[in-house]
């Protein structure tokens, strides 16, 4: 069956439960989803459902958006992601809603784009602990120190730990509960933080190791 969605993060809240206790839980405005394409084994060499997610103005879309949208009769959509699944059971222009895909109680994968932090040093990017606060040094504290060995390999191996562009990556944050589901408002609330800032476009799937 179909159990994912394309949506937008809002922001963070605390809710409580039956026992009143404070649990922290991200909105996300889930939905609706338009399916734009069912792919088959038979044509795609693979089975997967494409998700259309918030509607754009056309001249925001390209000529071969608009006519992928409009063969199956959709409005513009502006973001557009596929979901791997073995079963899809729906079709294509059908329009898939919060509380028709997900229910409180139920494990959730959420995957998004992190916040990005620019150029970053080893301390920020890594943990490192830089260099000693005293016995003369002076501007080393923040350094990575050596980076390599001497003649023998005569070079620094792939993938040293060095500074450079830190966040705005593909960030999979697994096993979500799902604490709140709003289908009149389109909002789904999940236990803890997702990735990304507010306004991030994130993608909601059944949780793959529950």
């Amino acid at each position: 069956m179909m159990k994912g969605l394309i949506g937008k993060k809002i922001g963070m809240t605390q809710i409580f439960d039956e026992e009143g206790l404070a649990v922290p839980v991200t909105l996300i405005e889930a939905g609706p989803c338009y399916v734009t394409q069912v792919r088959t084994t038979q044509n795609d060499g693979y089975s997967a459902v494409q998700l259309g997610f918030e509607e754009a103005k056309p001249k925001h879309l390209t000529g071969g958006q608009l006519g992928h949208l409009k063969s199956n009769e959709l409005p513009p959509l502006r973001y557009l992601r596929e979901f791997r699944v073995k079963d899809p059971e729906v079709s294509e222009g059908d329009k898939l809603n919060v509380g028709d895909i997900f229910n409180a109680g139920e494990q959730v994968d959420v995957i998004g784009t992190s916040k990005g932090k620019g150029f970053q040093g080893v301390v920020k990017r890594y943990g490192f602990r830089g260099g000693p606060k005293t016995h003369g040094q002076s501007d080393r504290l923040r350094a990575p120190g050596s980076i390599g060995a001497t003649t023998t390999p005569g070079r620094v191996f792939k993938g040293k730990r060095m500074p450079g562009r830190m966040g705005f990556e593909r960030v999979t944050v697994q096993n979500l509960r799902v604490e709140y589901v709003d289908n009149d408002r389109n909002l789904l609330g999940v236990r803890g933080a997702i990735p990304g800032g507010k306004g991030g476009i994130v993608m909601i799937k059944e949780a793959r190791k529950r």
